[in-house]
């Protein structure tokens, strides 16, 4: 199409990822004309770029899927605990197809720019492919981890072998069967990937900048009779689900740690052990505010680490120094740490002994050279806010999205900014986000924006807006949740600390997705109060 073209449209969506699809479909439920921009070339957001060896959801199957529709439930069969990206990515194709909402899609283009248009009240978004796009409401649905980071390394252009990200991974893989692989990055993805790639590979070299705590996946089938006893609890499990902290029905023991006797509190930690992944951050309650319990918490995880790995020092080198655990989001592996019992793996802790430049031939470390035929990135994500700011959003007196977030982001509910009507982003700083099921997190938030866009535009309104005072005090209030716990003690990407020159703010909210849930329902009780309505 030519760059003058205009498409108009009701309700312009970025990103075709879970919160994306099911905007579309709300949209189109309410009667309103829907037009969705998306990069990649289907659906699935990070669920199709995140290919690589291993890649798995850390939130139970069961729950990491739509709930708004009891049809959908009842006939899609996860077939494991924990899905693969390759049956996460099957889902989110059948929901597409299911609901016929490829039609309102356009694929293989990415968003440039958004302008707001203050006396039409519109939002005018450019694509890379010269589509131009007209609509009054604008839904920002491009995800928490979508931004990757490429890392500034002296000569990494002039590696000679093949350079893989895992957060886009080739469609057609990576061979590294009998060859030297060097792994940058030790997070989910590392974690995930690198067992997979050391059955393989003549010899794998980890670079470790930080170590993260990981807890076996114990993933398994679902077997029909309990996967029967699941759909037919549904309902309640959904319920549940929605006023916890985390988005699943799992919960924290009801007695509180200190009334808890030593060898009950190590049996509680098996137990969360054996259940897997993210949930050992929650086996007792205030476990990642309290320094005692996760000091506890922290014990016992080592002493998991030093039973697996033989080494001592390699041991001691995959133990995080500086993060209280569970303030780095718990990684879910299957066979990580006895990964490093191999005689093919190498760790390097680049903490005592850092990279100093790439070269054709592999890595260069203060201790020499690290040969390599294959160069893998595992080096994360811009998170939270890194893919939205790489949009330029433009308000209605040139203000710019990139330019106030300089100094952290500030939100109303995490779905609305001050200076930019109309505008709602999903899934961002100041909502649960990562630190819940992002499946369910999202559908609420999509459902619930929906729902005030009627309510506007049933009484004639044109605009929304987030009052300044409001989203300054839910800013404050996030951070306020946040002081009160060990996240900010830790060096993690929910504070940014990933990326040079961020600005280092706590950006989830960290009430949990229940407390948000009913905050929303009040403001929306009391006539959408913090937001602005106009014609």
């Amino acid at each position: 199409m030519t760059s003058h073209e205009t498409t108009g449209c009701d309700v312009a969506i970025i990103g075709a990822g879970f919160a994306g699809l099911y905007a579309i479909y709300k949209a189109r439920s309410l009667g309103l004309d829907p037009v969705c921009i998306e990069a990649a070339p289907d659906v699935g957001g990070v669920w199709y770029w995140n290919r690589y060896p291993g890649a798995r959801c850390d939130v139970e199957s069961i729950d990491y899927s739509y709930s708004f529709d009891p049809e959908l439930q009842r006939d899609w069969r996860w077939s494991e605990r924990y899905a693969t990206q390759p049956e996460i990515l099957d889902y989110a194709r059948h929901v597409a197809d299911r609901y016929r909402l490829r039609r309102h899609i356009h694929f293989g283009e990415r968003v440039l720019s958004a302008r707001f248009d203050e006396d039409a009240a519109r939002w005018t978004v450019t694509t890379d492919a010269g589509r131009t796009i007209s609509a009054r409401w604008l839904i920002s649905a491009v995800g928490s981890l979508s931004a990757p980071v490429r890392p500034d390394i002296p000569g990494i252009d002039s590696f000679a072998g093949e350079v893989a990200f895992t957060a886009t991974w080739p469609e057609q893989g990576v061979d590294y069967a009998g060859k030297r692989v060097a792994v940058i990055g030790t997070g989910s993805s590392g974690v995930q990937s690198i067992p997979i790639i050391a059955r393989e590979a003549a010899h794998v070299t980890v670079f470790q900048r930080s170590a993260n705590y990981s807890v076996p996946a114990l993933n398994r089938p679902i077997p029909d009779d309990e996967w029967q006893e699941l759909v037919e609890n549904y309902p309640a499990r959904r319920a549940k689900s929605l006023m916890s902290g985390g988005g699943s029905p799992h919960e924290a023991h009801p007695v509180p740690f200190a009334e808890v006797p030593e060898d009950e509190r190590q049996r509680l930690f098996e137990d969360g052990w054996q259940k897997g992944g993210v949930l050992f951050a929650k086996v007792f309650q205030n476990q990642t505010a309290d320094p005692e319990i996760n000091d506890a918490a922290r014990v016992f995880a080592e002493d998991k680490i030093r039973a697996i790995v033989k080494d001592p020092e390699v041991a001691r080198d995959l133990m995080p120094e500086d993060t209280p655990i569970g303030t780095k989001r718990i990684c879910t592996d299957s066979g990580y740490f006895q990964t490093f019992n191999r005689d093919n793996v190498t760790l390097v802790n680049l903490r005592r002994d850092p990279i100093t430049e790439i070269v054709p031939g592999g890595i260069v470390t203060e201790a020499g050279l690290h040969e390599a035929d294959i160069l893998i990135l595992a080096t994360g994500f811009d998170a939270i806010t890194g893919a939205v700011v790489r949009i330029d959003f433009e308000g209605p007196h040139g203000n710019r999205l990139a330019e106030d977030w300089a100094d952290g982001p500030e939100t109303y509910l995490g779905l609305a900014v001050p200076g930019f009507p109309n505008l709602f982003n999903i899934s961002g700083p100041g909502c649960p986000g990562v630190l819940a099921n992002m499946v369910l997190g999202g559908e609420h938030q999509v459902g619930w924006v929906f729902e005030m866009i009627r309510a506007a535009e049933a009484r004639g309104h044109r605009l929304i807006e987030a009052r300044a005072s409001a989203a300054r005090a839910w800013t404050d209030h996030v951070a306020e949740l946040a002081d009160r716990t060990l996240f900010t003690k830790g060096n993690s990407w929910y504070l940014g600390a990933n990326i040079e020159g961020k600005k280092r703010v706590f950006m989830p909210y960290i009430g949990g997705l229940g407390n948000y849930v009913t905050y929303c329902d009040q403001v929306r009780a009391a006539g959408y109060k913090g937001f602005v309505m106009g014609v």
